[in-house]
């Protein structure tokens, strides 16, 4: 093997090795978030497939005899049909933006936006789990899964490195037809591909929401005087030495991002929500879980 061979395969060991000691740090996190969240049954009183006993109802002409009961049929002159409890299981898409802008944050105090987006995503899987339903991420190709393995399996990918790119975009790629969606993001990139991805999610049935996660920093804009402006990459670099005079500018830029955002949901059915990182998870969370049982119903 050549040096350069031997030092690609370390540099990949060293980067694998970290990010697997990573992961079960972000599922203890999500975990406790998850835990502040009671989940209750999933089950609607609606006949279909499931395993919780509903009732029993009259055979009916075009019924299959092994759908009958025969055991509750013996007690009465009539046939009778056991019906179970519909489950609903449907599956959860989850796009967590890996773009380096969500490294960002405005003071060592404050989570990146990238791992707060990372914990609600993981804490929205882990209740999806416990609720008996699958659950996938768009940056994997494998289908949407159930179990604690899948939990692991996100929690790893959630952790591995962010695109080269300064905004990463929303993947539909693995939208099972029907079924919901969340996307984390900054939401500050290309608003023409986000509208793109959302729009193909709904062509295929799919509701879901939008969770626009962003620092304090970025909604007062606070800065003064000489100031350079770098993005995450490197990629774009702007000084001034009249920071304040852009204030304006900026605040309205960001208003109209937002008037966007809602309006993309509007018109396909999903719902969106803005969360600082400056404050709780635990609300946030809470509404996805009650906006997904909204979209389900």
């Amino acid at each position: 093997m050549s040096d350069t061979a031997r030092h690609t395969a370390q540099s990949l060991r060293s980067r694998a090795e970290a990010v697997a000691a990573a992961a079960p740090a972000l599922l203890a996190d999500a975990q406790h978030l998850a835990a502040t969240v009671l989940l209750g049954a999933h089950g609607r009183k609606r006949a279909g497939h499931g395993d919780e006993f509903w009732q029993y109802r009259p055979a009916q002409q075009g019924d299959s005899y092994r759908q009958i009961d025969w055991r509750r049929s013996a007690l009465s002159d009539g046939h009778f049909i056991r019906q179970t409890e519909w489950q609903a299981a449907q599956a959860i898409m989850i796009g967590v933006d890996d773009g380096a802008a969500m490294r960002f944050t405005g003071h060592k105090a404050r989570p990146e936006k990238r791992r707060r987006a990372q914990t609600l995503a993981l804490a929205l899987a882990i209740i999806a789990v416990r609720g008996g339903e699958r659950v996938g991420l768009t940056r994997l190709d494998d289908v949407p899964r159930a179990g604690r393995a899948q939990l692991m399996r996100i929690a790893t990918a959630l952790m591995e490195e962010d695109a080269e790119t300064d905004h990463g975009m929303p993947r539909t790629q693995v939208m099972p037809k029907g079924g919901r969606a969340v996307f984390f993001s900054d939401f500050l990139g290309d608003i023409a591909a986000i509208e793109q991805a959302v729009g193909r999610a709904a062509d295929r049935e799919v509701k879901g929401a939008l969770v626009q996660i962003l620092d304090p920093d970025e909604e007062r804009f606070s800065f003064d005087g000489r100031t350079i402006f770098e993005s995450m990459t490197g990629a774009i670099r702007f000084e001034t030495r009249k920071a304040r005079g852009l204030r304006d500018a900026y605040l309205q830029r960001l208003l109209a991002r937002k008037t966007q955002l809602q309006d993309i949901c509007r018109r396909t059915g999903w719902q969106y929500h803005l969360h600082h990182t400056d404050q709780p998870a635990e609300p946030t969370l809470l509404w996805l879980h009650h906006a997904l049982e909204r979209v389900r119903a």
